[in-house]
């Protein structure tokens, strides 16, 4: 019996090893908490707080603010983008001047002048004749003989012609109330056939509010002009072929007025940019939006043409047109009495060493300073004092008073000056067919030369490029009260009417080639 007894205590030992199994089989939980450490990958998780990055990019949503700018456009509403208007090359053709023209002009100086409705040559020219809508170009030499048609163009074109010094260029406004050819043409003389074309289809060079007078380069090459750019205007030139149109003030500012040296080396202008850097809406610096006015004045700046470079020349706030005295010095005034300043004040700079000079009587200085105009030296003015009555003031740029007379009562604005080219003579006349006086001509100590009754009276004198004859318009009534073109010797004595054979209206231009 033995046998079960082992039997049992085998059977025992399984129970008791098939326990002991079973109680091991809990091992394979303990790797649970093996995983449990996994889930402590949930802190490598933990990363996600980085997404706490999130928050720096809140200051990113901060970005939204700073595009509140771009909503300038919605002040903008008073600063939209105006259409600019491109240089186009057209309506190429021939015009009638002679052909030899550029060497005449080369050689001898001539005047110009238009004649506008010139009416048929009547035997008694008190009666009234038809009129037309023609205005002539024309140039004519100062010993006489036949004026010279150089270009027609309807009376529309009015006072918008602008001819260059040499006289072999001219810019004018064509007006015929057609889109396809109206607009800015420029006329080419130099070519051995004359040329004219279309550079610009506009019928104004009035530019947001601003007119400005085209200016040519002495030699007559290139024109600068301002034209609108958008949001601003800008300063281009072109040549006289239309070639080449070049934007030179390309700043975000109105830049307008332009006007070259007498050398050819600088262009000067007038610009807001010292105020406004730029008028595009939604660029750091724009004066879009803040209510600050369109500009009718700036500063005056020079440009280097050669180098690009430009200098502020003026501190003084101007709403007029600078102008060049010499190659190196520029005049310009400050104040307008027409919208309530007490002073006009004058300036001239050296545009070398930067150095500005107000001219200011040392004892009774005057207020207002009107129609001034410079020696060809830069150390005299003479200009129109203007308070109570009128007066023709000369005074030396130290401020010493050289001669006053209070009996040539122009209008006011109603003066106008030339100095002869050696800065040693004076002649004096009205403007704009306010002449009431004849011919007046003074040297630099203000002393007579010529004082002359009229008829004629002297409007507009200019003296001759070399300084040896004096043209001037005047009116005649012994013959029917019209203004005709006479030329002078320098002293003002001995004028012959020019322009005795044309009917209709006279404008002098001036001395042109030489």
């Amino acid at each position: 019996m033995t046998y079960p007894k082992i039997r049992l205590v085998a059977l025992t030992a399984i129970f008791i090893i098939a326990a002991a199994c079973d109680s091991l089989t809990p091992p394979t939980p303990t790797i649970a908490p093996t995983d449990v450490p996994t889930e402590t990958s949930l802190p490598s998780d933990t990363p996600t707080p980085s997404a706490t990055y999130t928050p720096t990019e809140t200051p990113t949503a901060t970005l939204t603010p700073s595009i509140t700018p771009t909503e300038t456009p919605i002040p903008t509403a008073t600063n939209t983008p105006h259409p600019t208007t491109n240089f186009i090359y057209d309506n190429w053709d021939f015009v009638p001047a002679p052909a030899n023209i550029a060497s005449t002009l080369a050689n001898s100086a001539i005047l110009a002048f238009i004649n506008t409705n010139n009416r048929a040559p009547s035997v008694n020219a008190l009666t009234p004749q038809p009129g037309n809508n023609i205005s002539t170009l024309y140039y004519i030499s100062p010993s006489g003989g036949t004026p010279i048609s150089i270009l027609e163009m309807t009376a529309q074109t009015g006072d918008q012609i602008w001819v260059a010094s040499t006289g072999t260029a001219i810019a004018y406004i064509r007006s015929e109330n057609n889109a396809s050819v109206d607009g800015l043409y420029v006329v080419d003389l130099t070519l051995p056939t004359p040329i004219r074309g279309r550079i610009l289809p506009v019928t104004s060079l009035v530019q947001r509010g601003i007119f400005s007078e085209p200016s040519w380069s002495p030699d007559g090459s290139r024109l600068a002009l301002a034209m609108d750019s958008g949001y601003d205007l800008d300063i281009f030139t072109v040549g006289r072929d239309g070639a080449l149109p070049t934007n030179m003030t390309q700043n975000g500012s109105f830049d307008f007025w332009p006007a070259w040296s007498p050398d050819g080396q600088f262009l000067s202008f007038v610009s807001d940019r010292a105020v406004c850097p730029t008028w595009a809406p939604g660029v750091e610096g724009t004066c879009d939006g803040t209510n600050t006015p369109t500009p009718t004045g700036g500063y005056v700046y020079v440009m280097d043409v050669a180098s690009g470079q430009v200098q502020q020349i003026s501190q003084q706030w101007v709403t007029e047109p600078p102008t060049w005295v010499n190659p190196r010095q520029i005049s310009y005034a400050s104040g307008d009495p027409a919208f309530g300043d007490p002073e006009r004040t004058l300036w001239i700079a050296d545009v070398f060493t930067g150095e500005t000079r107000e001219l200011r009587l040392s004892q009774n200085n005057d207020a207002i300073k009107l129609s001034e105009v410079w020696s060809p030296n830069g150390n005299q003015a003479i200009y129109q004092a203007a308070s109570t009555e009128t007066a023709i003031v000369l005074a030396n740029l130290d401020g010493t008073l050289v001669g006053r007379d209070d009996d040539l009562n122009f209008t006011r604005y109603g003066m106008w000056a030339d100095w002869s080219p050696g800065g040693d003579a004076i002649a004096i006349g009205g403007i704009g067919g306010q002449c009431p006086h004849g011919v007046i001509v003074v040297n630099s100590q203000f002393g007579t030369i010529a004082r002359g009754n009229p008829p004629p009276s002297m409007c507009e004198p200019q003296f001759s490029p070399n300084g040896s004859l004096l043209a001037f318009t005047g009116v005649n009534p012994r013959i029917d009260g019209r203004v005709d073109i006479y030329v002078a010797n320098a002293n003002g004595f001995g004028g012959v009417n020019l322009t005795a054979n044309l009917r209709g209206t006279i404008r002098l231009l001036g001395w042109i080639g030489g």
